[in-house]
C-alpha cells in the first residue's frame, strides 16, 4: 500500500484528525488557512473517490459574481502542490474533476445563489471560505442542506474566515461553539511553517507604517476602525477620553429609537435602530439593534423586549412610504403599536453628507454602552467612502453592511436638538427696582 504524506500547519492537525460536523479555521493574512483546507478538501475528494463515493465538493463564499470571485484557482494550485493529487484530478480552465468521475468541484456564491444549493447534487463537502460577511440567514439556508451521509462518513461544513466583526454570524455560530463535533482553530502568520518571504517583508513594513491596522491583518483581531473611515479618528477619541464603556440609562429621560428602515426579503437591506437618550449635552447610546429580512413585529418585538416600548420612534422620510406588499408605512403601524413617532424630513441631494457632519460635529458629545453597541460601533468604524480608483475621486459614502447602522446613528444626528440652557438674569447688588431700597 502506497501512503501519501500531507504537510500542514501543526495547528490544523487536530481540525482534520477525527469525526466532525463543521471544521473551521480563522485568523489574518499568512496563516496557510486557505491553502490548507483547499487541499484537504481534494484529500478528501481523493478518499471518497477511492472509496467509491458519488459526490461534489462545493466551494461557497458570500459574493461571486463570476468563477474568478471564487475558490478555483485556490483549489487548482493546493492540487498542483502533490503529484498524486494531480494524477486522480482532470483540472481544466474552468473545472476540476476526478479522472474517475466520481467528484466534481463546484462554486456557487450565497448571496445570489443560496437557492439554488438546496437543488444541488449529493454534497460531501461544503467549504465556505472568505466566510465572514455571510449572514445568519444564509447559514440557516446552507446548513440543512448537508445531509448526506454513508458507512463512517457524513457531509461536512468547513469555514475559513479572517475575522472582522465581533458580531458577525460566523463568530457566534463556530468560533464560540462548545460542540465536539464542530472544530474550529485560531491561525496566524508565525503558524504557517511555508511563510513566504515576500509576506514577511509586507508583514514588517505594515507593522511599522500602519500600526493601527496591523492587528486586524496580520493577528487576526476584530477590526476597530477601516483606514480612512468616517468616524475612525472619532471613535479612537472616544475610547481615549473613556466614552465608550459602561453608560447608564436615565429613568426619567426621554427614550429615542433612531431607524435605519430594512426590507423583509432575503436580499433586502437590513434594519437598524440606535437606542438614544439626551442628558444634558450628552448623547447616550445604549443599545444597538440590527436585522435583516424581518417583518417589522420583529423590530418592536425586541424594543419592547428590552424595555423600550414607550420610545419616540425617529423615522428616515420614507417612514411615510405605504409597503408594497400591505400598503401601510412604518410610521403608521408603529403609532399602532403605541410608540409615538417623529419623521425626519428628506435632507434631499446632499442627504449623505449632511448626515456624515452632523455625526461629526456631535460626537463629543457621544457616549456609547459598549457591551451592547458592539455591533453599531463595529459599523461606524467601518463606514467609509467610495473611491473612484482611475479618477482618485470620492463617490460618496459606500453601501455595505456598515451603512445601516451608520445611517441610523446620521438620522439621529440630524434630528437632535441640544436642550434650551435657562439664562439667569444677575445683578451685582440689591439697588434699583424691586430692591430693599426701592
Amino acid at each position: 500500500m502506497t501512503v501519501a504524506q500531507v504537510v500542514l500547519p501543526e495547528k490544523l492537525i487536530p481540525i482534520f484528525d477525527g469525526p466532525a460536523d463543521v471544521r473551521g479555521a480563522y485568523g489574518g493574512r499568512g496563516s496557510g488557512k486557505t491553502r490548507s483546507f483547499a487541499k484537504m478538501a481534494a484529500v478528501r475528494g481523493y478518499m471518497f473517490g477511492n472509496a467509491g463515493v458519488t459526490g461534489q465538493i462545493l466551494c461557497a463564499r458570500q459574493y461571486q459574481n463570476s468563477l474568478d470571485d471564487s475558490s478555483l484557482e485556490e483549489a487548482k494550485r493546493a492540487i498542483e502542490d502533490e503529484e498524486w493529487l494531480k494524477d486522480y484530478y482532470d483540472i481544466g480552465e474552468r473545472y476540476i474533476k476526478s479522472r474517475d468521475g466520481r467528484i466534481e468541484f463546484t462554486f456557487s456564491g450565497l448571496d445570489r445563489s443560496i437557492a439554488s444549493i438546496k437543488s444541488k447534487g449529493r454534497i460531501l463537502i461544503c467549504w465556505v471560505d472568505e466566510a465572514e460577511p455571510v449572514t445568519e440567514t444564509a447559514w440557516n439556508t446552507l446548513i440543512p442542506t448537508l445531509r448526506e451521509e454513508g458507512e463512517d462518513w457524513n457531509a461536512e461544513l468547513w469555514v475559513t474566515w479572517n475575522p472582522l466583526r465581533e458580531t458577525a454570524a460566523v463568530e457566534s455560530r463556530f468560533r464560540s461553539s462548545k460542540d465536539p463535533l464542530v472544530k474550529v482553530a485560531r491561525i496566524n502568520w508565525h503558524d504557517n511553517p511555508k511563510f513566504p518571504a515576500k509576506l514577511e517583508r509586507d508583514r514588517l513594513r505594515d507593522l511599522a507604517e500602519r500600526p493601527d491596522q496591523y492587528a486586524h491583518i496580520w493577528e487576526g483581531e476584530h477590526l476597530r476602525a477601516q483606514a480612512g473611515a468616517y468616524y475612525a479618528q472619532h471613535l479612537e477619541i472616544a475610547r481615549q477620553q473613556g466614552r465608550i464603556g459602561s453608560i447608564p440609562a436615565d429613568p426619567l429621560m426621554t427614550i429615542r429609537a433612531a431607524w435605519d428602515i430594512g426590507g423583509t426579503g432575503v436580499k433586502s437591506d437590513a434594519c437598524a435602530i440606535w437606542i438614544a437618550q439626551f442628558v444634558g449635552r450628552e448623547i447616550r447610546l445604549l443599545n444597538y439593534y440590527e436585522a435583516r429580512g424581518q417583518e417589522l413585529a420583529t423590530h418592536v418585538n425586541w424594543l419592547r423586549g428590552n424595555g423600550y416600548g414607550g420610545a419616540l420612534c425617529l423615522l428616515p422620510h420614507d417612514g411615510r412610504q405605504g409597503d408594497r406588499v400591505y400598503a401601510v408605512s412604518y410610521e403608521s403601524m408603529l403609532r399602532s403599536a403605541g410608540f409615538s413617532v417623529q419623521v425626519v424630513e428628506n435632507q434631499g441631494a446632499g442627504a449623505a453628507a449632511a448626515r456624515i457632519e452632523a455625526v461629526r460635529r456631535l460626537f463629543p458629545a457621544m457616549w456609547f454602552n459598549e457591551e451592547t453597541t458592539r455591533g453599531g460601533i463595529g459599523a461606524l468604524g467601518w463606514y467609509h467612502e467610495r473611491i473612484d480608483e482611475k479618477r482618485g475621486i470620492g463617490l460618496g459614502p459606500m453601501h455595505d453592511w456598515s451603512s445601516h447602522g451608520a445611517d441610523a446613528l446620521g438620522l439621529l444626528a440630524v434630528a437632535y436638538e441640544a436642550p434650551a440652557v435657562e439664562r439667569v438674569r444677575r445683578s451685582d447688588s440689591y439697588a434699583g427696582e424691586g430692591g430693599w431700597m426701592g
